[in-house]
């Protein structure tokens, strides 16, 4: 049997180490050693390094575990009842211009369900994580989803299309709906941290479409570990592979699905 609260501990740290290590590099990162995946999608070779630290230390603690990983460094994820689903640098494009905001992101899948999730915000060094059944904390201290019950006194947090095209203008008719209602819409640059900064109530609530498992996996359980809720634009249960999310406090998840689901086309 697997000790969660153990197990987490030391994810913490091997987030922590990993997010050193790009602190570093960040102070004296060029722009030539930044290649294209795809339309927008920058991958560097810190990406890599990165993902190869985490890979080799989570695998100490864990050998019998497989992987997911969004460099593709190792992948072992179909054979195994535990897998990692890991995102060594999640804000890419916010590192490499330069910007403060991104994040180390770990999650423990178990039977395709996230049991430890880890993200680590490096710039404001801050450390989210939880285990299933266990909530949630920030740094070590209890976190809990805002007590918010209006839309109207709701800070939300969401990311733009920057190579799925296709939901755009149902995203903009959102949007309309939004800006009006709401306190602000914010775009940070990494959905683990806005999944983290929803959990600790500094947001009320996310939603994004055309993400990868890596990006969401240990937000989803900090959001539900922390009392929020998490679906798909459908309103299913949100695996990590549903391509589409919606997290947020109980006080505004019904309000912000229904607006989701009109303006997308799907209620």
């Amino acid at each position: 049997m697997i000790d969660l609260p153990l197990l987490t501990t030391k994810v913490e740290a091997i987030a922590r180490a990993a997010g050193a290590f790009l602190r570093e590099e960040q102070q004296h990162f060029s722009q030539e050693r930044v290649s294209l995946k795809s339309l927008n999608a920058l991958v560097s070779d810190v990406d890599k390094n990165a993902e190869k630290q985490l890979v080799r230390d989570l695998q100490e603690i864990l050998p019998e575990a497989g992987f997911l990983t969004e460099e593709g460094t190792i992948t072992q994820r179909t054979s195994h009842a535990y897998y990692w689903v890991i995102d060594p640098l999640d804000g890419t494009t916010n590192f490499v211009h330069g910007l403060p905001i991104y994040s180390v992101s770990i999650a423990l899948m178990h039977n395709d369900e996230p049991v430890i999730g880890v993200v680590y915000e490096v710039g404001m060094d801050e450390c989210f994580s939880a285990y299933k059944g266990g909530g949630a904390t920030l740094n070590g201290t209890k976190i809990t989803t805002s007590p918010t019950d209006s839309l109207a006194d709701s800070l939300l947090a969401t990311g733009f299309p920057y190579y799925d095209f296709s939901g755009v203008a149902g995203f903009q008719k959102t949007l309309e709906y939004l800006y009006p209602r709401t306190r602000g819409i914010r775009r940070i640059g990494t959905a683990a941290v806005d999944l983290a900064y929803t959990a600790c109530g500094r947001f009320e609530g996310y939603f994004e479409y055309g993400l990868s498992p890596w990006d969401v996996a240990a937000g989803i359980l900090l959001v539900r570990e922390a009392g929020g809720q998490v679906c798909d634009y459908q309103g299913g249960n949100a695996p990590i592979d549903s391509k589409s999310i919606i997290a947020t406090n109980n006080g505004v998840f019904e309000d912000v699905l229904k607006v989701i689901q009109v303006s997308m086309g799907n209620g």
